[in-house]
């Protein structure tokens, strides 16, 4: 019976080690990530249930094989909702996953026969298949280090592209805005320079040590990194081999307040982008960034402060889609959608780097819009689609509640379809709660997608008159759309979670 119980022990941990690597794989591969992760899911719902389970199993398994066979098997099924495999977020066996799978299941099995040779089998079983989430992040923290050195040979090889290339290299981070402020860059400067971007979000070191080697080649003058951090060094990691001539930092939010904690720390994070480079460019809009634009001109750097309210002591402002660089005016914005400051930071870029105001004008009329973010289309039923999945910071959901507004009529259906807002640590609820009473004083519906933000979204969407629709998942939510939106409805999908988040 005791072996039996070892065996299932190693079962329920295989199953479960399966769950959680697809977690740590859909989180970067941080470690930690993944015990946080399991601390939501068991405490939700029924899942509580079979927590309580798997701890009286634990505590009983030196004196009842069947309460360790309840408890194996709560582990082996749950947490109820994270699935295995997985819809949306599904598991890929990459090189770096199963590396990360061997060395796991080493500790497991090590622990396992440990308590084997000890006499404690059934409980040290049960105890490595209760705790199989930290002994994955445990795993990620050893194998962290080899994975740099792993990468270590394709950042060289980066690295002597850029020597041989010799491009000037414009680097952007933000909290938010990275990706469409280097969709414009690229795009205000194409018309006069061979340029280079990083494609989709590309933007740590082994994601920009690819870009550079499959696509930087001979004659491109200008190459455009976007550069993401979860925590202070990685930025100036990325810039030792990667320096920027201009650094463009877009924004600074509470985005990752959940890893650094105080915007003071990731406006320090993403500051060093600065360090190497000749021109800052940054959004004034914000006071930690205007606070750094004066500390970095003092200390003899060239800033262009761009932004997006009147008023402002800035080289670049961008006022009601009119576009002023030192007091004139260069161009209007093709559009309405397109963020004030992200333009600004562009334009601000091109300018620097020498396009002439007419070329700039004439690219401010085509600004290319982001794939997921603020794209507006027309469904197959006539209705308004605006899908802004990819945003998830709570400036850019109020700009996308504003662009449902002009893009709808009051008299018809306005629908927000969202999960809410991650990753903003303690202001996460009241930030929630603030979108869903602004998205209930506009909209319809508020379809509220799962049960990470659930009770936050609740809350805020009380104050307003819009009808609430609680769904599990976006599936659901999509078949709701369909069925109720029309032609000369509007619906806006706001963020979008992938399905490791309850």
């Amino acid at each position: 019976m005791r072996t039996v119980a070892v065996v299932a022990g190693v079962v329920a941990s295989g199953l479960a080690g399966v769950r959680w690597l697809r977690v740590a794989q859909r989180e970067h591969y941080l470690p930690g990530s993944v015990s946080r992760f399991a601390a939501r899911w068991w405490l939700l719902g029924v899942n509580k249930i079979l927590a309580a389970a798997v701890g009286v199993g634990l505590l009983s398994s030196t004196r009842s094989s069947l309460a360790a066979g309840v408890a194996c098997g709560a582990m082996a099924v749950g947490p109820f909702g994270l699935s295995l495999r997985g819809r949306t977020a599904r598991l890929a066996w990459t090189r770096r996953l199963r590396t990360l799978a061997a060395v796991w299941a080493v500790l497991t099995v090590a622990a396992v026969a440990a308590g084997v040779l000890v006499g404690t089998g059934p409980t040290v079983a049960l105890a490595v298949a209760a705790f199989t989430p930290v002994l994955v992040d445990a795993a990620l923290a050893v194998t962290s280090p080899l994975e740099r050195r792993l990468a270590g040979p394709y950042v060289q090889r980066a690295t002597k592209r850029l020597g041989q290339v010799r491009p000037t290299v414009v680097a952007i981070t933000g909290s938010y805005g990275k990706t469409t402020t280097k969709g414009y860059v690229a795009h205000l400067l194409s018309a006069t320079r061979s340029v280079v971007a990083t494609p989709a979000s590309f933007n740590n070191r082994a994601g920009l040590a690819r870009a550079v080697n499959e696509n930087l080649t001979p004659g491109t003058e200008v190459f455009v990194a976007e550069m993401g951090t979860y925590g202070p060094g990685e930025i100036a990691d990325l810039c030792s081999w990667c320096p920027p001539e201009v650094a463009v930092i877009t924004a600074i939010g509470p985005v990752h307040l959940e890893r650094m904690r105080t915007e003071e720390t990731i406006a320090t994070a993403k500051a060093e982008i600065l360090d190497r480079a000749r021109v800052a460019v940054l959004n004034v809009d914000h006071p930690l960034l205007a606070a750094l634009a004066d500390r970095r001109e003092a200390a003899g750097q060239k800033v262009l402060r761009c932004s997006g309210v009147a008023g402002t002591r800035a080289d670049v402002t961008v006022i009601h889609g009119e576009v002023f660089v030192h007091g004139r005016v260069v161009g209007r914005i093709g559009g309405e959608d397109a963020q004030a400051t992200n333009v600004a930071c562009a334009v601000a870029v091109a300018v620097e780097l020498g396009v002439p105001g007419s070329v700039i004008a004439d690219g401010l009329t085509t600004l290319p819009a982001a794939r997921n973010r603020l794209s507006v289309s027309t469904g197959a039923s006539g209705a308004t689609v605006i899908d802004d999945t990819y945003n998830a910071n709570p400036a850019g959901a109020a700009s996308a509640l504003a662009t449902l507004t002009r893009h709808s009529s009051p008299e018809r259906l306005r629908v927000v379809v969202t999960p809410g807002m991650v990753e903003l640590g303690p202001l996460q609820h009241a930030e929630n709660a603030r979108f869903a009473e602004a998205a209930a004083a506009v909209a319809s519906h508020l379809v509220v997608v799962g049960h990470t933000n659930r009770r936050a979204l609740l809350e805020g969407a009380a104050a307003g008159p819009a009808q609430v629709v609680p769904v599990e998942t976006r599936d659901q939510a999509v078949a709701w759309v369909r069925e109720h939106v029309g032609e000369g409805d509007a619906v806006l999908y706001e963020n979008d979670l992938p399905d490791h988040y309850a």
